[in-house]
């Protein structure tokens, strides 16, 4: 856990692999998860409307168990947006939530 979906424009400035590994990377320097129990994916958008100014958009959704405290949840969030600062466009649109899973409803293979 947590499962990390990368949601963006096809046209990024950066390869979508290279975003999947550096937000897959920042999820792992956050401390709040080991690295084997992170999974990141990623999938692009043909058909899109933004407001104005903006090129392209990247949201990222981080979805993990219920448990963390709202500083930790905000640490996770300004942690992954910092790194989609570093390697996007000023006329991107830059977003992440991070939402809670409940153990009682998810289910998994193992």
């Amino acid at each position: 856990m947590p499962h990390i979906v990368i949601e963006h424009s096809e046209d990024l400035p950066i390869l979508p692999q290279v975003l999947v590994e550096k937000i897959h990377q920042a999820a792992f320097e956050s401390n709040l998860f080991e690295l084997d129990s992170i999974k990141t994916r990623a999938i692009a958008y043909t058909h899109y409307q933004l407001g104005d100014g903006k090129e392209g958009f990247i949201h990222v959704g981080a979805h993990i168990m219920q448990g963390r405290t709202v500083a930790q949840k905000q640490q996770l969030s300004e942690h992954l947006l910092a790194c989609l600062k570093t390697y996007c466009r000023e006329s991107d649109s830059l977003s992440v939530n991070v939402h809670d899973m409940s153990d009682d409803i998810y289910r998994k293979c193992t």
